[in-house]
């Protein structure tokens, strides 16, 4: 292990870390072409948090906040089981290739395998090849059977 990857920790996210954590969400709604509102994604964050709707851990290097990965809920009735959508991978440009996405993607299994998850499922976009190769490079299989369908319901 290099010593970058001593000082890197994963740390599970609470209310009370909203303040540090909503430029770098509000940086992560950038990179997806989103305008920025970080008084929007601070409130966004601190309802998901204060409510225990979701789970959110961030990577800390050297004291800096510099990625996150965010996971909610769901039931399967299917399989009669938890499992996790795994909706935000975010590491900032600074800290990528430094091992920050596979730690936090591996906390991520961890914690859906501790609260009883069978699964944990994603979605990323067809031209993000960086982020299809971490997947696949820790064990995520493309799904093959079904389509994604979407319906808006506002606006």
């Amino acid at each position: 292990m290099d010593s970058t990857s001593l000082e890197l920790e994963i740390l599970r996210a609470t209310p009370a870390d909203v303040g540090s954590m909503a430029p770098l969400f509000d940086a992560y709604r950038q990179f997806y072409k989103k305008v920025s509102d970080e008084e929007a994604a601070r409130r966004f964050l601190f309802a998901r948090l204060s409510k225990v709707e979701s789970a959110l851990f961030y990577a800390r290097l050297n004291e800096r906040h510099v990625g996150f990965v965010h996971l909610y809920p769901v039931f399967s009735s299917l399989s009669l089981s938890r499992q996790w959508i795994l909706s935000d991978l975010y590491v900032l440009a600074g800290a990528r290739r430094q091992g920050v996405g596979r730690a936090l993607m591996e906390h991520a299994r961890r914690f859906a395998a501790e609260t009883q998850g069978d699964r944990l499922m994603l979605e990323t976009g067809v031209d993000n090849h960086t982020a299809q190769q971490l997947y696949e490079s820790l064990g995520w299989k493309r799904e093959q059977e079904f389509y994604t369908y979407y319906l808006p319901v506002s606006g």
